[in-house]
């Protein structure tokens, strides 16, 4: 029964009192499900941890453990996550600047903040890993320093970080102006020259695919550029001549930067590697006529990423909606369209246009209730979430039609309670229905009696506070164990039987053959237990 007390430690309705006892059992699972509690006071939270180290860390994270509670001796993990939060103590980190476990020292150089004789000790560490990870997230001035950084595993790192200086991150994309690098993770490993077998079989081996060292450390070189063609921060004039590299993944780095000028822009449009024209198409800074062009690429994944570019114009957005697989989302350009441009979208011929415009939540009555009439099902399935339909105007699309917009009605937040229950009896079944209607806050006990036949729904269901008492206790013996955990974890679930699970586990060790139901007490059900339908 551990997916039980798993689920109890996620009740929201379990008691102060049950919560100490199940702390005071409690594994890594238990654990990682009390310690989301939103009701865990201070003290819990300390016990938890003393209990349960690993806990101690996501509750250092929340805000559950202070300074005053963490002894960075006994507990480091925890300590370091103070300190990643700005909650430690500089005391700490320089305690942990030397501890022996190469992990540690990684995370404290990633730590915000960090007193400077700290960094100066971890900007010399033994392990580059570490001295990596300090040049990925430290200071402009430390990060200038390090780009000089004999090792080319730091400089890469100094290349993606934001808060490098400009014309730093120019000289590592050129070279110039930087003694060069003399060692890289390849000839840290192998003699020279070598070439990292791709599929290499080796699993203590931890350098990246491919990677090559001839004595030059190319592959490291390489990533460095990448990374700083990647950074915002590097100066354009320092990119733009890469738009024709021989390298994919260069100039790959390229096509999300917001700075390219026009030119280089409609190279990228015209790239061979449809992956860059498709990144290049959902970038801000292409003009309408560029937008235009890569409107008939011939690559799907291109047109699909450019009817997310915030400014596509909308004729070209309805031509996408025709050719493009682009799916029930809301796109930028209709989110933030004019009241005028709704309306003429509402109004349009092509059913691709007001199925765009149907996405938004927060149309006008008059075109909503206007596109609830729609003859398109596509576009009636889009707009069937939206607030503010009657019930009349719901059953009306499931009666028009059927199972093309069924599901999608039983989402609408305004469903009421009568209408869910049609919906999971509705003939030919949709099985996504019960899932919709099982996590629906007005869905009845009924209409989850059937949702809970489903094999799909039941774990949702199991879990939704309008399941009546009886049925959870029944539930808690379910063969699926997320369906019992699920049940145990509804508030709904009787303080009683809570309380009773709790001391099966504690005077039967929790016992994985331990039946649930069996040792419950009379007193914590109805009399009249009622049987749930067959699964």
């Amino acid at each position: 029964m551990h997916h039980i007390l798993c689920g109890l430690a996620a009740n929201p309705a379990l008691s102060s009192e049950l919560v100490d006892r199940l702390i005071s059992m409690a594994d890594d699972e238990i654990a990682t499900h009390l310690a989301y509690r939103a009701d865990l006071s201070r003290a819990q939270a300390v016990a938890l941890a003393e209990r349960v180290e690993e806990s101690a860390v996501h509750l250092a994270y929340e805000g559950r453990l202070t300074a005053a509670d963490v002894d960075p001796s006994v507990r480091p993990d925890a300590a370091l996550a103070l300190l990643d939060r700005g909650a430690g103590r500089p005391e700490w980190a320089r305690l942990l600047a030397a501890d022996p476990v190469l992990e540690r020292r990684e995370k404290l150089a990633a730590c915000p903040g960090l007193p400077s004789d700290v960094v100066d000790t971890l900007a010399v560490d033994p392990d580059v890993r570490v001295v990596a990870e300090l040049a990925l997230w430290t200071t402009s001035e430390v990060a200038a320093r390090l780009a000089a950084h004999p090792h080319a595993e730091v400089r890469r790192a100094v290349a993606g970080n934001e808060a490098t200086p400009p014309a730093v991150l120019a000289a590592l994309v050129t070279g110039e102006g930087l003694p060069a690098a003399r060692r890289c993770l390849v000839c840290d490993r192998r003699e020279t020259p070598f070439v990292h077998d791709p599929h290499c079989p080796r699993l203590d081996c931890d350098l990246p695919p491919g990677a090559s060292c001839d004595g030059t450390h190319e592959s490291t070189v390489h990533d460095v550029r990448q990374a700083a063609l990647r950074n915002p921060a590097t100066p354009v004039e320092a990119v733009v001549g890469f738009v024709n590299h021989p390298s994919m993944l260069l100039r790959w780095a390229l096509a999300t930067r917001q700075d390219l000028p026009r030119p280089a822009c409609a190279q990228l449009a015209s790239d061979p590697t449809a992956g860059i024209r498709a990144d290049l198409a959902e970038n801000p800074a292409i003009d309408d006529a560029l937008i235009r062009v890569l409107a008939g690429d011939r690559d799907p994944d291109v047109r699909r990423s450019l009817a997310h570019h915030p400014r596509v114009p909308l004729d070209v957005l309805t031509h996408l909606a025709r050719t493009a697989k682009i799916g029930s989302t809301l796109l930028p350009r209709i989110a933030t369209s004019s009241p005028t441009e709704v309306e003429e979208l509402a109004a349009s011929p092509e059913p691709a246009a007001r199925m765009l415009v149907a996405q938004r939540r927060d149309l006008p009555p008059e075109i909503r209730n206007r596109l609830a009439d729609d003859p398109d099902a596509k576009v009636v399935k889009a707009l069937a979430p939206h607030p503010g339909l009657t019930e009349a105007q719901l059953r009306a699309m499931v009666d028009r039609h059927g199972v093309r917009v069924v599901a999608k009605v039983a989402t609408n937040p305004d469903a009421s309670p009568a209408l869910l229950e049609d919906l999971v009896q509705h003939e030919p079944a949709v099985q996504k229905v019960f899932r919709e209607v099982a996590r629906h806050r007005s869905a009845t006990a009924s209409a989850l009696l059937v949702c809970l036949t489903d094999e799909q729904a039941s774990p949702v269901a199991a879990g939704h506070p309008a399941v009546p008492p009886p049925v959870l206790v029944e539930l808690l013996a379910d063969p699926d164990g997320q369906v019992g955990e699920a049940a145990a974890a509804n508030p709904s679930l009787p303080p009683a039987v809570m309380s009773d699970l709790v001391d099966l586990a504690l005077t039967a060790g929790a016992r994985q053959d331990a039946s649930p139901v069996r040792v419950l007490s009379a007193k914590a059900v109805e009399d009249d237990v009622h049987q749930r339908p067959c699964r």
